[in-house]
């Protein structure tokens, strides 16, 4: 979907776009990415962020209206201000805090719980008001099968855990490019 430049392209931007948030003299990233027809695609994208192998913040968009680059340096300051699980990302933590990028395929409605392959798909939910998102490389990281990501879904979107066993949720998948700065692994050799 992306080559190694473009993807080098994302990863400056969402680090230049983090850099903004410390220095108001600092230029928006500006690189000419236009030059890039894939980053003018507007596809969703996450920008997680990793600070000690562990995880400091995750947002992103599932479908976006903007090009790929603009969407994913927004999404990279919205994960190191906004992320309701974390303290806002300090001047002090931006050297040493380390990027991944996710970039979203369009989302696709299921029928059935036997279509998600783990390690593939991400999954959506939207069920009676409670929305929920895990991307696809968190049950691959957690060593999940379909009936552990499916509870972890739930769970995310504050449902009981056994919420799925009752019923076919309203559920969509979806496929992500991943890439980042390095790999992270923390000391049980799971990514965060």
């Amino acid at each position: 979907m992306l080559n190694k430049s473009e993807q080098g392209v994302l990863l400056f931007g969402a680090r230049e776009a983090l850099r903004t948030l410390f220095d108001p003299e600092y230029p928006f990233p500006s690189v000419q990415y236009k030059s890039y027809p894939a980053l003018l695609n507007r596809n969703g994208a996450f920008v997680t962020l990793y600070l000690n192998n562990q995880l400091r913040g995750c947002i992103g968009y599932v479908e976006s209206d903007t090009p790929l680059f603009e969407t994913v340096c927004e999404a990279a300051i919205l994960a190191a201000t906004e992320d309701p699980r974390f303290n806002p990302l300090t001047a002090e933590e931006l050297p040493q805090v380390l990027i991944e990028v996710s970039v979203l395929s369009p989302p696709k409605k299921i029928k059935d719980y036997v279509e998600i392959e783990i390690g593939k798909h991400g999954l959506i939910v939207d069920e009676s008001g409670h929305r929920g998102l895990l991307l696809p490389q968190v049950a691959v990281e957690h060593k999940m099968k379909l009936d552990q990501f499916l509870t972890a879904l739930c769970q995310k979107a504050g449902l009981p855990g056994n919420y799925w066993t009752t019923r076919m949720m309203h559920m969509m998948t979806f496929e992500a490019l991943v890439f980042g700065e390095v790999k992270h692994r923390n000391l049980t050799g799971e990514r965060s």
